[in-house]
């Protein structure tokens, strides 16, 4: 195990003094505690963490006040009304996402005005972050980070020193650079084993400088990101969409037809028989069904109902639904699975 791990799980030791590494010269940004009974800490505080961390050009946006979410936009998509000045001016209602900024002058009108939080937003930013949680009971010892060190062991690599962050509940941020070619990584759950989470592209950290339930997020090792392992971007890569085949003409009532229609049900049940992550796997089916649309063998009409049946059915939000399938028909339209006489 390399030495900047075994400093990871030594808390009495910074991961860049065990690495053999001097100690970083520039000043870490430590939020302190708030008072009891108050939730914030000095707006000045977190402004020039704000600002230090859009100086990286990582992309920041207000969360709510101790608090992880986001603070603006105040509603949800399907209940956007254009009211809210930054949906009525892009003509659509504005995530989070693209509210994310590197612009002085907007983070200080933002930070001065109240003690918010700050989110970094990973795929702006061109960042991965791997959270290494900590068992949240006493049912196992084992931590991500054990997960990831064994990853790492089995893959014959280490953790090489890179930004690092102490999260509120005592758990572990690791920042790396987003690969430069590639898919773009998007946030996984227990993809890479047991408390180990990742955010990318549509996904945020909660960044140092921050309170949540008045516990702050602290630097841990002020660096830059390092470039993320070979390794573990093979682990996070998804998987390749399916090899491009010729199927048989889709003709109503002939067994061609019989074909495309299980493909639907197929598709539609990874959908509702999945136990989690359903956008991720409508996003997946949509794939799957855009290259038949794209290869004539299905109308786009009858694949987009029965997707957007499947992702209401399982409690998305219809505005979602309805983007998470235009998304998938579009990546599958760059591969269409040509229709052979």
């Amino acid at each position: 195990m390399r030495p900047y791990l075994q400093g990871l799980r030594c808390p009495a030791h910074t991961p860049s003094a065990l690495a053999g590494r001097p100690e970083p010269t520039s000043t870490p940004v430590h939020a302190p505690t708030p008072p009891e009974g108050s939730p914030n800490v000095p707006t000045t505080n977190l402004l020039a963490a704000a600002l230090a961390h859009a100086a990286r050009r990582w992309h920041v946006f207000p969360l709510r006040p101790d608090d992880k979410r986001p603070a603006f936009p105040d509603h949800a998509a399907d209940d956007c009304t254009g009211r809210d000045p930054r949906c009525r001016a892009a003509g659509r209602h504005l995530g989070w996402e693209p509210r994310a900024t590197t612009d002085p002058d907007r983070i200080r009108r933002a930070w001065s005005a109240r003690p918010y939080g700050i989110g970094i937003a990973c795929g702006p930013s061109r960042l991965v972050v791997v959270d290494l949680d900590t068992p949240k009971d006493d049912t196992t010892d084992r931590t991500g980070l054990d997960t990831l060190a064994d990853l790492a062991n089995q893959h014959g690599a280490g953790i090489e020193p890179t930004y690092t962050v102490t999260t509120g509940r005592g758990g572990t941020h690791l920042y790396y650079r987003h690969p430069d070619d590639g898919p773009a990584l998007r946030n996984t759950a227990g993809t890479l084993g047991p408390m180990v989470d990742t955010r990318g592209q549509g996904g945020y950290v909660v960044a140092p400088g921050s309170t949540v339930a008045g516990r702050p997020y602290t630097i841990d090792l002020d660096t830059d990101p390092a470039p993320l392992p070979a390794w573990l971007a093979g682990l996070l890569t998804p998987a390749p969409l399916p090899p491009q085949r010729p199927v048989m003409v889709a003709r109503p009532g002939g067994r061609e037809r019989a074909y495309v229609r299980t493909a639907v049900e197929r598709e539609c049940a990874r959908v509702t028989d999945a136990p989690d992550h359903h956008n991720d796997n409508l996003y997946r089916a949509a794939v799957a069904l855009g290259q038949l649309v794209a290869g004539g063998a299905l109308s786009a009409d009858e694949a987009s109902t029965a997707l957007e049946h499947a992702g209401v059915s399982v409690g998305l939000r219809h505005r979602a639904v309805l983007r998470t399938i235009a998304s998938g028909f579009r990546a599958g339209a760059a591969r269409p699975r040509q229709v052979a006489a």
